[in-house]
């Protein structure tokens, strides 16, 4: 029985009747939790098997887990991390790489087996502030190689990471939760700075699409719902995984949510996120964003292929040498 082409949210700490009996029957590929859905542990691992029995297989369910402010399962109950930005700037790759795999393990331990991360975006001085300190540095190299140590850490735990924002959020000065993002800088710019990192980072699985218009390319429809941008992200920039839209609810789109998700499954995107758990909207999304077939399931196939059992983890020699990595603290 074919899926929907979706990533679902729920609106609080457990199912009610009503979502279940929704989920059941429009079978989405995933779902995402929140920090709305959480408060310990034994909840949240009740949860995703709520959400897995609802269903009746083994869903993905995703969460944003970066660390610093963007993380939804906090302390004191899971480790509270430094913001990306901060910690690189007395760390390493290698450090990034160990944080992730102590994440994965938190998100295995109760059920979540996809973390939004890594963020290939390159940050500059005028990257609105929502984003700046979510991301990895100024140089597009160096992004690049931390995003690779982010998802390989994230995979050693067996979790997969989604590649985000792509094509490129960093140049953005305006807040995509709240209004649509207009990148000024030229072709070349882009080229070199913001698409290098996710053309190194283009075989991971999974990805998100940025709300942003680019206006250099001379395209007026936010990439999540412009072919043109699609292609360029699948042929230029060369990634072959699954491609999920950003939140569809988040202010920068246009239109009735239906339409959103209509226009970017059109667009040439895989799977259509929507977050905020209002069934009423979830519906419409369902019904405009159709089932999961051709290309489009054969790339989430094949990324739900890489999922792995957890290679084996020594918790107290990852966390001395992230210690030694980053000159002591480790932990805000």
């Amino acid at each position: 029985m074919a899926h929907s082409a979706t990533i679902l949210g729920c609106e609080a700490l457990t199912l009610t009747d009503r979502e279940r009996a929704f989920f059941s029957e429009a079978r989405p590929w995933g779902f995402i939790l929140f920090a709305r859905n959480i408060n310990d542990a034994a909840q949240v691992a009740a949860l995703t098997v709520g959400l897995r029995d609802a269903v009746g297989y083994n869903a993905p369910v995703l969460i944003d887990q970066e660390g610093g402010r963007v993380q939804r399962m906090r302390g004191p109950i899971w480790r509270e991390w430094y913001p990306p930005l901060d910690q690189m700037a007395r760390g390493s790759a290698a450090a990034m790489r160990l944080r992730y795999r102590l994440i994965a393990d938190e998100l295995r331990a109760v059920g979540i087996d996809v973390n939004c991360a890594p963020l290939a975006d390159v940050a500059r001085q005028d990257t609105h502030p929502v984003l700046r300190n979510r991301l990895y540095g100024t140089d597009p190299k160096q992004v690049a190689e931390v995003g690779r140590a982010v998802a390989d850490g994230l995979m050693e735990g067996g979790v997969l990471p989604v590649l985000k924002h792509i094509p490129g959020h960093g140049a953005g000065v305006a807040d995509s939760h709240e209004r649509l993002p207009h990148v000024t800088v030229d072709r070349e710019t882009l080229e070199r700075v913001d698409f290098a990192p996710f053309r190194a980072l283009a075989d991971l699985p999974l990805g998100m699409t940025a709300h942003i218009i680019y206006d250099a390319l001379g395209h007026d429809l936010p990439a999540t719902m412009d072919p043109a941008m699609i292609r360029l992200i699948r042929d230029e920039i060369g990634f072959k995984g699954a491609l999920m839209t950003d939140d569809l609810s988040m202010g920068a789109l246009p239109g009735p949510i239906g339409d959103r998700a209509a226009r970017a499954k059109a667009a040439g995107c895989d799977l259509i996120l929507h977050c905020n758990g209002a069934l009423a909207e979830m519906e419409d999304v369902v019904a405009a964003a159709g089932i999961l077939d051709g290309p489009a399931k054969a790339r989430t196939d094949a990324a739900l292929t890489r999922r792995k059992a957890p290679d084996p983890l020594d918790i107290d020699a990852i966390e001395s040498d992230l210690s030694a990595l980053l000159g002591g603290e480790v932990y805000v």
